[in-house]
């Protein structure tokens, strides 16, 4: 739980994202659910307006930065059957609400823009303050579907995709 004096500093602030202590990761399910491809995107960056009337936030990915471990897997990822990175080379979530529900929790609305669409997405995210930094920590599922992905050679991707995020945030 954060403590109400807690609360109220960070309520009072601007943080921006530490990509080197961050990470964007991801997990599909693949080969009809018997295999699970791991991967991560290497450069990103963010920030956390917190107002209590009005807080943002926004997380910005570099899709071409995709790495899964195997170099041809991660040219085809940034395909037009995928992320289309030629046309659309970032991913973006931005909100549209951000709610402090309580004891280190935020609920957070927004839209995830991938591949040239957009979608809503509603995430739970922890939220701890560590010294004079903060470190919000969220995971969901995004069916890839809705962004006209492909399901790959004899539909052997799973959906939903999960997704985490762990961002070291620092005062602006």
């Amino acid at each position: 739980m954060i403590a109400t004096e807690t609360r109220q500093q960070i309520a009072t602030k601007q943080w921006t994202l530490d990509p080197s202590r961050s990470s964007v990761d991801f997990a599909v399910g693949t080969f009809w659910g018997l295999g699970t491809v791991r991967g991560h995107f290497n450069r990103f960056d963010g920030f956390y307006e917190a107002d209590p009337a009005d807080a943002k936030m926004e997380l910005t990915v570099d899709a071409d930065t995709i790495d899964t471990g195997n170099d041809t897997r991660d040219e085809h990822l940034r395909s037009w059957d995928f992320f289309d990175v030629v046309s659309h080379r970032y991913v973006r979530f931005t909100s549209t609400e951000v709610v402090d529900t309580g004891e280190g929790m935020l609920r957070i609305s927004g839209s995830l823009e991938a591949a040239g669409k957009t979608l809503p997405v509603e995430v739970e995210a922890t939220v701890r303050q560590l010294g004079e930094e903060l470190e919000i920590e969220a995971s969901t599922t995004v069916d890839q579907r809705g962004f006209d992905m492909s399901n790959g050679p004899f539909k052997m991707i799973r959906t939903p995709a999960t997704v985490h995020v762990k961002a070291r945030l620092v005062s602006a």
